[in-house]
């Protein structure tokens, strides 16, 4: 687990979500090297699809901005040793904007 090890940046999910986020980034990890950035997006983004529905969006490596829409409660941004990553689901209705990474 992740758990301390993670530099927690902006989220608002409900913590069992927030803690499935860092556990599928640590079996990510496990499984990929950190230089495999678009491998542990993937990894990522399917098991939230696959758990919490479709429409998750997952974004990981050292050097990236962003700016985005997302629905409220489906946003965490999170930084392990230098990979940064960033999971959202994506709305185009009634939406937060998250903050620039």
């Amino acid at each position: 687990m992740l758990e301390g090890k993670a530099v927690m940046g902006e989220t608002d999910m409900k913590q069992t979500m927030k803690e499935d986020a860092l556990s599928l980034a640590a079996k990510a990890l496990d499984c990929f090297d950190v230089t495999e950035p678009t491998q542990i997006a993937r990894f990522i983004k399917k098991e939230f699809d696959r758990k919490y529905g479709l429409g998750w969006q997952c974004i990981a490596g050292t050097h990236f901005g962003s700016f985005l829409t997302h629905c409220s409660g489906c946003f965490i941004h999170f930084s392990v040793g230098n990979l940064t990553i960033l999971l959202f689901k994506g709305s185009a209705g009634e939406v937060k904007s998250g903050p620039t990474v």
